[in-house]
């Protein structure tokens, strides 16, 4: 059933939140249970639409999956299938990591390309290169990438894009070297944190892996891998999204389940704008909004730079500065079509190439808008939270991908936000086939 995010703006958020488990993190460390048969376990995975999907698609490939209280248990009981339909891989691209799974453990895969993206061109040459480097003989065949494994050896591989190195790419091609024979050097590899955990699950599983967090990754191959039991580190960008709503709100919060170490570059830039941060023990960091936000200038890199996934959210914030910015969006160019969104609420954005460029305004105005995409939709949902009026957010099913129970959070901090059931609106039937109205 479809739902929309009613949000009445003008409350101060307070109180504390928990962080749940980073979907970034979660998903390949679930295509990766495919290189050990028996149990894996899980925890700490956030409830979204495309954690349930995953356990789909495993289900599909010889698993038998379970999800209950933040706990995926994956058991590998058929080592057989090989195959990945389009019709689930096409609803996320993440899923195109169990093909580097399925090459390294079972030396045959079979993967419906991920195709288009809201988010731009999001091709997965790097992916067929890597694999291509190992050995492996690939086919792109009527939208289905087919590749054969047999052959596969260690091998040196630059994996650098245009747009710098890829996050799914590293770990497709990462999770594909660990079980072939020989020593494989990946440069350009992504350093994301959720990277890095990968590695770290896949050396609790009994891989042998250097470099986890640089740019330059050596994995000398070994026979077989263990299925484990192991936890999905906290999401980075559900932190640096609730960091924003405290602070557009003037309000006082602490994040609670965060790895301060991962927001570095968020916290730095935010503070630069009256933002207050203050850590409170290992795993908790503190909020404060300032009285009124300044304008600043924001450039996306790859990490540890300033995140694409945050850029929808600070463009909210900075709808309200003070003062013009500019955000350059240097991993995704085209993710920008949230735009007139916003400019519906009452901002003043406008885009030349991959820059938007923030007048601040003196107020939002609540409306109806829709959600382009998962990053989109929170920040529309931020933007609510300080508009005059009433925000209706539509297509909320892309918010779920990314966010478990989001709404019931900023309840919880003092939001006056609601799920409310979509009713289908009602289409005239009174008019002819050429377009008049009925005669009585």
């Amino acid at each position: 059933m479809p739902y929309k995010l009613v949000v009445q703006g003008g409350a101060e958020l307070n109180g504390r939140v928990t962080i749940s488990g980073a979907k970034n993190a979660a998903l390949p460390m679930m295509a990766a249970a495919i290189l050990a048969k028996g149990r894996t376990v899980l925890r700490n995975v956030p409830d979204l639409s495309d954690v349930r999907l995953m356990c789909e698609i495993l289900d599909g490939l010889g698993c038998e999956t379970s999800f209950e209280n933040g706990v995926v248990i994956i058991d590998v009981v058929d080592e057989t299938p090989v195959a990945a339909p389009y019709e689930l891989v096409s609803e996320m691209r993440a899923s195109f990591c169990v093909l580097g799974s399925l090459l390294g453990r079972r030396k045959r895969a079979e993967v419906a390309m991920p195709g288009g993206c809201v988010l731009g061109v999001r091709p997965v040459d790097l992916h067929i290169k890597g694999f291509k480097a190992l050995g492996a003989e690939v086919e792109v065949d009527a939208g289905n990438v087919r590749a054969s494994g047999d052959k596969m050896r260690g091998a040196h591989i630059f994996l650098g894009g245009s747009m710098g190195p890829s996050v799914t790419g590293t770990c497709n091609v990462l999770t594909a070297a660990t079980l072939t024979p020989g020593v494989t050097i990946i440069e350009e590899a992504a350093c994301e944190p959720e990277v890095q955990h990968l590695v770290d699950m896949l050396i609790a599983m009994g891989a042998k892996i250097q470099g986890g967090g640089t740019p330059r990754l050596v994995v000398e191959g070994v026979k077989a891998l263990k299925a484990v039991d192991c936890d999905v580190p906290p999401d980075r960008i559900e932190a640096g999204t609730f960091i924003v709503a405290a602070a557009m709100t003037r309000g006082d919060v602490v994040l609670d389940n965060v790895c301060v170490e991962h927001l570095g570059c968020v916290i730095d830039r935010f503070s630069k704008i009256g933002i207050e941060f203050e850590r409170e023990g290992q795993t908790s960091l503190r909020v404060r909004g300032p009285e009124q936000l300044e304008a600043m200038d924001l450039t996306t890199l790859p990490y540890p730079g300033f995140p694409t996934d945050m850029q929808a959210q600070s463009m909210a914030m900075l709808s309200m500065a003070k003062g013009i910015s500019f955000v350059c969006d240097k991993v995704y160019p085209d993710r920008f079509m949230h735009i007139p969104e916003f400019n519906r609420m009452g901002a003043n954005i406008r885009k030349e190439g991959n820059i938007a460029i923030i007048h601040g305004a003196d107020y939002l105005s609540g409306c109806p808008v829709k959600a382009t995409d998962l990053r989109a939709g929170a920040g529309l949902v931020l933007a609510g939270l300080v508009a005059r009026g009433k925000t209706e957010v539509l297509a909320v099913n892309y918010i779920d991908r990314g966010y478990d129970r989001i709404e019931e959070k900023l309840k919880g901090l003092g939001a006056n936000i609601e799920r409310v059931e979509l009713i289908p609106r009602r289409r005239r039937t009174d008019f002819t086939p050429s377009g008049r109205l009925k005669a009585a």
